[in-house]
This record gives structure tokens, C-alpha cells and sequence, in this order.
């Protein structure tokens, strides 16, 4: 086998994988826009090998450039159309994951300060007339996700 048959192979074959890799992002963003985020756990493993994959094929790639050079010019540009495709999906789905996250930490945040101010309620008083402070020690809030 040649070198350009080689290349051409291993181009054709990273072109797929983009294009799948594109298409799982897609599909998330729209699960997460339909509200089901469920569906979006359910394939998060799978998601993750793709990207992964995607990550050493093109670091691969990218040390090798004359993998690159070798191939027709034709394999260069549908890999270039389907990763220009895929960072356009990849910023879309980066906004709407920090948009779910951003809601999902605003509601536990809520919760919890509901469940705070619920406990500190009815405690009491103390010798000195004032009520006691309450006790929200037993909710805890990880600022990070």
C-alpha cells in the first residue's frame, strides 16, 4: 500500500470519526434543549470514548503531518468541512451544558436555603430574650460541579 493510500484510509477514517463524534454532540444538545438529561447520562460513557478517540487520532495526526501531506486534497478538505462542524456543534453544546449546569446549581442552591431558613425557624429563645440563630450546618453546598 502507498503512502496516499495510507493516509487517504486513515483521513477517511478520521472524517468518520468526527462526523459520529459531531453527531453524539448534536444529539445531546438536543436532549438537553428537549429537557432530557437523562438521555444525555445514559451515553455520557460513550460520548466520552469518542472524544477520547477523537483526542489521540488528531494528536496523532498532528504529530505526523505527513500523513497529511500525503493524502488528496480532496480527504484534506472533508476533514477540514467535518472539524470546522464540529467546533461549530462543540461551542453550541459548551453553552448549552453550562446552561444546565448554571440552572441545576441554581436550584440546589434554592433547595438548600429553603431547607436552611425551614430549620432555623421555631428554635426558641434564649435567658436573654433573642431567638436563637438556628443551625443550617447539616446542608451542605459544593460550589463547584
Amino acid at each position: 500500500m502507498s503512502d496516499a493510500t495510507t493516509a487517504t484510509a486513515y483521513l477517511r477514517q478520521l472524517t468518520a470519526l468526527t462526523d459520529r463524534l459531531t453527531a453524539r454532540l448534536e444529539m445531546e444538545t438536543d436532549a438537553f434543549a428537549s429537557r432530557r438529561a437523562a438521555d444525555v447520562a445514559a451515553g455520557l460513557a460513550e460520548t466520552q470514548e469518542l472524544a477520547n478517540q477523537y483526542r489521540k487520532e488528531s494528536g496523532h495526526l498532528k504529530a505526523n503531518k505527513a500523513i497529511l501531506m500525503a493524502a488528496p486534497a480532496s480527504e484534506r478538505m472533508a476533514l477540514v468541512r467535518a472539524t470546522e462542524a464540529f467546533e461549530a456543534v462543540l461551542a453550541i453544546h459548551a453553552r448549552t451544558v453550562e446552561a444546565a449546569r448554571t440552572i441545576s446549581e441554581g436550584l440546589v442552591r434554592t433547595i438548600a436555603q429553603e431547607v436552611a431558613g425551614a430549620r432555623a425557624m421555631g428554635t426558641g429563645y434564649g435567658a436573654s430574650g433573642q431567638a436563637y440563630g438556628g443551625d443550617s450546618r447539616a446542608v451542605t453546598l459544593n460550589r463547584t460541579a
